[in-house]
């Protein structure tokens, strides 16, 4: 006759002793870490993707560099083929001064656009540390985006304060449509230095 079984050591309907982890929970618990560890690959891999992805603004770094030069090139240009003819007529003409504030404000506009330029890549690519762009003023590094609003903001009120300049000097037509121009002007530079000083 069979011994009857011992306390303790009844066996459970899977095979295991009372008191220890079933197969099932040991397979739900590791499908469970095996997806765990998937979530945080694929976070990781995401993350990786959305650091390089701000490389992408090398595009719009390389366009503004290149509308600078053509800004550059473009008032050089101007300058070659109008200089002999102020030398011909050096006269302290209306034209001459306009021709003046026009060299003005295409390098300007030029200068506005690199500045644009070294802003984006010194925020979104990499700091310009040591090496060949080391040299650069430090108002030139741009710490935060603040930074690089200011300093294109100043730039762009510096361009429509020559720029109207240039329309005054060269206007023959009345004296009102001038002052219009410079009282819009004016309300534009007002607006844009508010939002330096207030802006967020």
């Amino acid at each position: 006759m069979a011994d009857p079984p011992r306390e303790g050591g009844k066996a459970s309907p899977t095979g295991s002793v009372n008191g220890g982890s079933s197969e099932p929970e040991a397979a739900a618990a590791a499908a469970a870490a095996a997806a765990g560890n998937a979530r945080v690959r694929l976070r990781d891999g995401f993350e990786r993707a959305l650091g390089l992805s701000r490389v992408v603004v090398i595009v719009p770094v390389i366009v503004l560099l290149l509308s600078a030069m053509s800004s550059f090139a473009y008032g050089t240009d101007v300058f070659v083929r109008s200089v002999a003819r102020v030398v011909k007529d050096p006269e302290l003409t209306s034209h001459n001064i306009g021709f003046l504030l026009l060299l003005t404000d295409l390098f300007l506009v030029g200068a506005t656009l690199m500045i644009a330029a070294f802003g984006f890549y010194d925020l979104f690519i990499t700091r310009v540390e040591a090496g060949g762009l080391s040299r650069l003023p430090g108002w030139l590094r741009m710490r935060d985006l603040g930074d690089l609003k200011a300093r294109v903001i100043s730039m762009i009120i510096l361009v429509a304060g020559v720029t109207f300049v240039d329309v005054a000097v060269d206007s023959t037509g009345g004296g009102l449509d001038t002052l219009y121009l410079g009282a819009a002007v004016a309300l534009v530079i007002a607006a844009l230095t508010a939002f330096l000083r207030f802006g967020a």
